[in-house]
């Protein structure tokens, strides 16, 4: 997401012609686009996104779990200081 960001400011620059930016040439510019096409490949094929994903929602279910557990007190509850 990063590289969008980039490749969108430096899209702007360059059409706007502010800065050095105006001088580049135009695959500089649109550079961080192709790399982020990279890797949003990479990700999809190397499992990454899916991994990410069910660590999220393991982590809210054993919150939810956690919450219930202390709200029915059978789960002592934890020392807030």
């Amino acid at each position: 997401m990063y590289l969008l960001g980039l490749g969108l400011v430096l899209l702007g620059l360059k059409y706007l012609e502010i800065g050095p930016v105006a001088a580049w040439d135009w695959w500089v510019v649109l550079l961080p686009f192709g790399l982020a096409v990279l890797w949003w490949v990479w990700a999809d094929t190397s499992g990454y996104t899916k991994k990410t994903a069910m660590e999220r929602e393991d982590a809210r279910r054993k919150a939810r779990i956690d919450r219930n557990q202390e709200a029915l007190g059978t789960q002592p509850k934890k020392n807030r200081r």
